[in-house]
């Protein structure tokens, strides 16, 4: 059976370009047959090849490691506009939102901090300036009221529903880059109530969110003293708020 039949028999929608990515990462025949068989397992294309595209870039990404979704990418335009100076990528991952601001402004200087070891690990091959710890609290405390644009993808699935969510993410990804607590928005409304004060007069705070869970994620930032709004795309949705003037 060839790799695209196995692929396709194993459920993979795009099996042709699967199979041409995994080709194009195996060192030898052997090597491939390795790669395939992780695959046709279940483990996600991103964890097996070792890599994710994400704004047009290649992003390392290691296994267990929150892989980048493409409607992240409004986030990554939303603080490209801002041309920020000082940028932070909070509940940073794999860093790929800090990566590719990194290339698009390479006169700002960019933070990053996750409180998963690998992620961690994971974000320093992507990025510089990669902190360990619980939101904030990961980084150095001279920043403390100069932060133009925090970028934080924080986790924001509700907790009983993460047993719905597809087997690669489910079973493959860090369970705390996945729950966001009992309505999802825990971890949002903890990194909105301490913004402020790392905030620069004039900073931004952005997240992503999914749409029906915008009200609730647009009343976290107000309740925090946010002037907030939702900003949409095609497919994806995210809450900007700044502290009042």
């Amino acid at each position: 059976m060839s790799t695209v039949d196995r692929l396709r028999a194993a459920g993979c929608v795009f099996a042709e370009e699967e199979a041409a990515l995994l080709e194009e990462a195996a060192a030898s025949a052997e090597h491939l047959e390795q790669l395939v068989t992780q695959r046709v397992e279940g483990l996600p294309l991103e964890h097996v090849v070792g890599w994710a595209e994400f704004c047009g870039r290649r992003i390392t990404i290691t296994k267990g490691v929150f892989v980048p979704r493409h409607r992240t990418e409004l986030l990554v335009d939303l603080a490209t506009d801002l041309n920020p100076e000082l940028v932070v990528d909070l509940c940073c991952g794999s860093g790929a939102i800090g990566a590719v601001l990194q290339h698009r402004l390479p006169k700002a200087t960019v933070y990053a901090a996750d409180i998963d070891p690998a992620a961690v690990a994971c974000a320093r091959k992507n990025l510089t300036n990669v902190f360990e710890g619980d939101l904030f609290d990961a980084l150095p405390q001279d920043i403390r009221g100069h932060i133009d644009v925090v970028v934080a993808n924080v986790p924001y699935v509700p907790t009983d529903d993460i047993r719905f969510m597809p087997p690669e993410a489910r079973d493959f990804e860090a369970r705390v880059a996945l729950n966001g607590g009992p309505d999802g928005l825990d971890v949002l409304r903890r990194v909105a109530a301490q913004a402020a004060h790392w905030l620069k007069p004039g900073g931004h705070l952005m997240s992503e969110t999914s749409s029906r869970q915008a009200h609730g994620a647009l009343a976290a930032f107000t309740d925090a003293g946010l002037n907030a709004r939702v900003v949409t795309s095609e497919d994806a949705t995210a809450i900007v708020g700044s502290p009042p003037k």
